[in-house]
């Protein structure tokens, strides 16, 4: 029993080491992890990003619904002028071509509608994470993402405007009066 108690005494001290050792892997580990997280910028893809994307995606369906509905409202129009039997055959056919074209948007519609969905999905787990470990974005908006943003202003890459500080066509149109 004394050769057992005095074996426990000297390896407490190999074990303390140990076990404090371990823990300050852990933690250092989990420092580590933080950081990586915080270099994702979950906050940024949650607060600007995600959503941006939800809003261009949900654009494009409106619009290309739009572009198709007045495509087949023309069409319609067409297809009820007077009948002439030249004109009306070579109409026709052009009309039935471009009725068939406008399928396009309900194959792309249910796609791009697929993709805001994972979107959506995909923004909620990151929240929903980026919560959980109380992740802070590093200073402010990625470097590398703000060149990016500022080529694409000068180069004029923004394209459409869903909000925000876009000229109306109006005003365009003005400049060419």
């Amino acid at each position: 029993m004394a050769l057992a108690s005095r074996t426990r005494k000297q390896n407490a001290a190999p074990e303390k080491s140990s076990l404090i050792s371990e823990l300050v892997e852990i933690a250092d580990y989990i420092a580590h992890l933080r950081t990586e997280i915080a270099a994702l910028r979950a906050n940024e893809l949650t607060r600007d990003r995600l959503p941006m994307a939800h809003e261009e995606l949900g654009c494009v369906v409106t619009a290309t619904a739009g572009a198709t509905n007045s495509i087949m409202t023309v069409a319609e129009e067409i297809l009820s002028l007077p009948d002439d039997a030249n004109y009306r055959s070579a109409v026709e056919m052009r009309m039935n071509d471009i009725f068939e074209a406008c399928t396009f948007q309900d194959i792309t519609g249910q796609r791009i509608g697929k993709v805001a969905e994972a979107l959506r999905n995909l923004e909620s787990r990151l929240s929903r994470f980026a919560a959980a470990v109380k992740a802070r974005d590093e200073g402010g908006i990625d470097p590398e993402e703000a060149k990016r943003r500022k080529r694409n202003e000068l180069l004029i890459l923004n394209g459409p405007q869903v909000k925000g500080p876009a000229t109306a066509q109006d005003e365009i149109d003005a400049m060419f009066n």
